[in-house]
């Protein structure tokens, strides 16, 4: 029985997504510890407050992948066939897939994500600059089941999962992603993807913890966007970010800390907050090549190839579907 459903009826919302998104919020903001999705981050706003992140000093991951990415851009494309789709999972910023599109024979461009406003402005940028390319957007959330354009449904199939973003994932959810990219992508189908590797802690704090506030603002975004979009009243004041390193989880954990005793209304229901009480927004987990490996291989992937940098800061992997 869903105790929600009388507010969200009432609320009228517009489409099926907002209504998911108030299900989740409200679900997930009623739990013991409270939590949100990170998957919610990523509105217009929160994309663009997430490429100002990639581009801090501290924030070491999206440099480092784009140079594991050109140094080895030869070797990837060695493995893709040519003519082949590139599917990218949660598509951002076009740099890193502009390296492969360079590099390899690919016929097609397939960016799926969940911003579907930044999504198309990012494909328009490389209809211009690579014009013999077909660029079909899918705007869906790639952690669940999604069909892939009919135009590419003969072509060899490459996915494209950088950013570490399968550290977002619980190691649960992570092999269920994989295996749902599988399944969608294909027997024999390829995977690139990129997994930030475990290295000192003050490193990984400082890189979620950045002196200009840019990531503090990213989180607290997701509270900007339920005000928007599903008629909140959080007061932004109240709330000061956190990311912490949890050793024993090899993860990153960012969270939301109420300053004070509050009370929050969304579409009818009150929630109330402790001094100090959190809602866990993201984790951002860290990977040996052994643990990584394994995972893939238990998802139906066995990785072909590893490539890190100089440093052992992060990690790319080539994957075949089995």
């Amino acid at each position: 029985m869903n105790v929600h459903a009388p507010a969200l009826a009432d609320a009228h919302l517009p489409d099926e997504q907002t209504s998911v998104f108030a299900r989740d919020a409200i679900g997930d903001l009623s739990r013991h510890p409270k939590r949100l999705s990170p998957k919610y981050f990523y509105d217009a706003a929160g994309s663009e407050l997430f490429e100002a992140i990639t581009k801090l000093p501290e924030y070491y991951p999206t440099r480092t992948e784009l140079s594991i990415l050109r140094d080895h851009a030869r070797d990837i494309a060695a493995l893709i066939p040519k003519g082949a789709a590139l599917i990218e999972f949660g598509a951002g910023s076009t740099t890193k897939v502009r390296l492969l599109l360079e590099t390899s024979a690919f016929a097609a461009y397939v960016p799926v994500d969940i911003s579907g406003d930044f999504l198309h402005a990012q494909a328009e940028g490389l209809r211009r600059d690579f014009p013999k390319l077909a660029v079909h957007t899918v705007a869906a959330d790639f952690t669940t089941p999604f069909a892939l354009p009919a135009a590419v449904a003969h072509m060899p199939k490459v996915g494209f999962f950088p950013g570490s973003t399968i550290g977002n994932f619980e190691p649960h959810e992570a092999a269920h992603f994989l295996r749902s990219a599988r399944d969608i992508l294909g027997r024999g189908a390829q995977m690139i993807i990129g997994a930030d590797l475990e290295k000192d802690e003050r490193v990984l704090h400082d890189a979620y913890n950045d002196a200009a506030g840019v990531t503090a603002r990213f989180n607290l975004n997701v509270l900007v966007r339920i005000n928007r979009e599903l008629g909140g009243n959080f007061d932004l004041a109240a709330f000061t970010h956190r990311a912490i390193y949890n050793r024993e989880r090899h993860r990153i954990e960012m969270h939301l800390i109420s300053k004070k005793t509050q009370s929050v209304r969304l579409l009818g229901t009150s929630l109330s907050f402790r001094p100090g009480e959190s809602i866990h927004t993201e984790n951002s987990y860290k990977y040996s090549i052994p643990r990584f490996t394994a995972l893939a291989r238990d998802a139906g992937w066995q990785v072909r190839e590893s490539w890190t940098d100089p440093k052992a800061m992060f990690s790319v992997h080539a994957m075949v579907a089995e």
